[in-house]
Formats: structure tokens, sequence, C-alpha cells
């Protein structure tokens, strides 16, 4: 009997996830065999699950909130993006039975941004809001981008600046607060918050997306989100949700386990159909 390839994503909460739905996509298109399933693990189990999950064969993890932390700290070495943002969210049973820890989400936003929607990065004015986990993974890859400038917003302004002192020597990077945007324009704002899943925006003052600018949130759901709207309101000349960050950091974490590199463009386009009203 031949044992399937086993694979997993866990989170708190994880029903909702499309990460199976996808990876089996991926399989399908390029005829490997394996299983992918949504597990629901609490931090405080986090730990042993990954333990055992591995112990009884598995072969690799996508690991989402609140758990890509304690995920950088499992891994037994990790990739220099993974050192860099401090968070993993894909993790690699290796040949040696050791346990590598990488981070697509940063190379999964870059390429949507630049390969699927054109969007150039390099020598333009770059506003991440929210210096959390999601926030982490991210800057790298855009700082290797070029950009004119990267400025992190938070409510509280420590965080973005300890966060920008992280990275102060990979790019023009820097922290503030919300009330220190006035005046200022950018030319790709991203919302590395959750919050407007919820309806919920930082204040965000008037003119901050500069003309022909594009707006673009980590989040996703199946009607556009609250910054998503915010960035048509803006006249945004694209105002983006996730979805297709979401497909293209499952492909990176594909090509770390399975070798194979898969098309992305159908399964956004089919992702993007099922969720038309």
């Amino acid at each position: 009997m031949t044992l399937i390839d086993r694979y997993a994503v866990f989170g708190h909460p994880i029903k909702h996830s499309k990460s199976p739905r996808i990876h089996h996509l991926f399989a399908e298109q390029t005829g490997q065999t394996l299983e992918y399933t949504a597990i629901e693990v609490p931090a405080e189990q986090f730990q042993t699950t990954v333990a055992t999950f591995f112990a009884e064969g598995g072969k690799g993890l996508n690991c989402t909130v609140p758990l890509k932390e304690l995920a950088w700290r499992y891994a037994g070495h990790k990739t220099e993006r993974a050192e860099l943002s401090k968070a993993v969210n894909t993790l690699a049973l290796q040949a040696d039975g050791s346990i590598l820890g990488d981070n697509t989400d940063g190379i999964g936003l870059v390429t949507d941004l630049t390969t699927n929607h054109a969007i150039t990065l390099s020598d333009i004015r770059i506003l991440i809001l929210g210096a959390g986990g999601a926030s982490r993974g991210i800057i790298g890859p855009i700082l290797e981008q070029s950009p004119q400038t990267l400025v992190i917003a938070n409510r509280t302004v420590d965080k973005a600046t300890k966060l920008a002192a992280e990275f102060h020597d990979k790019g023009p990077v820097t922290g503030c607060g919300f009330d220190e945007l006035a005046n200022r324009q950018f030319d790709l704002i991203l919302n590395a918050t959750s919050a407007s899943l919820s309806g919920q925006l930082p204040p965000l003052p008037a003119g901050l997306l500069a003309a022909a600018g594009n707006c673009y949130d980590l989040a996703y759901g199946n009607e556009p989100t609250a910054f998503v709207r915010w960035g048509l309101e803006n006249h945004a000349a694209k105002s983006l949700d996730g979805l297709g960050m979401l497909v293209e950091q499952a492909a990176e974490a594909f090509f770390i386990w399975r070798g194979v590199r898969p098309q992305t463009r159908p399964v956004i386009e089919l992702l993007n159909s099922e969720r038309q009203p």
C-alpha cells in the first residue's frame, strides 16, 4: 500500500481557509498525489500538535494566524527571509529529518502585485498599515524591489519604529503613527491589519493616496473589504484584496514541498469567479 504524502494548514480560526482547495487544485494540475487538510490549532497546543503531525509521517505544514511566530521558533533551521521576518508560514520536512522554516508571504504579495497586476514597486512611495506579523513577512521582499520610500504606520508608534529599525539596512524604511500621515502621499498603500474585515479602518487622512495610486488589502473576503472600498472611494487606479497573494504564497510553499511550480492564474480566476455575488 502506498502512503499518500500528508500536508495541512494550522490556524485558529481555520474553518474558512481556502488553502486545502488551492493545494488540491495545484496537485490536480501538476499530477501530484497528496492530502491537504485544515486543522484548528490554538497557540497553546501548537508545539505538541506539530511534533505529532511530523512524527506520524506529515511532510509539510502551512501556519497562519496566530501561529507564525511560534512556527518560526519551532523550525530547526530557516531560510534567510524567514530569519529576517521572524515569522514562518511554511514548515517542510527535510531528508535528514530536520524541519525547515520559510516565509512565502512576501514573495506571494510581490508576485501578485508585479506579475498579476502589473504594479511596479521600484522607485515608488509605499505605505504599510499595521506593524504586526503580517507586516513582518512582507517588508523584506518589498525592500528588495527598491521602492523610493517604505513607511510603516501603526497605532502604537513605538511598535512601528522598532519594526522599521529591524530592516533599516535593507532599504529606506521608517515607522510612524497614523497622525503623522497628514500632508503625505503614497503611490501604494498596503493594509496589513485585519481590521477592515470587520468594517474598521485606521484614521486615514484625505489625500493620502497619490493620483493614479493603488491600494491592496492583505485580507480577503467574498465581499470587498472596508479597505478595498476605501481605495475605490479615494480614486485608486486599482484597489485589490489579498486573494491573489494567498494563491501565490501557496504556490511557493507547494514548490518548496514538491519541487514543482504550479500555474497560479487559473486558480486565482476560478476562486474569483466563485465569489461573484
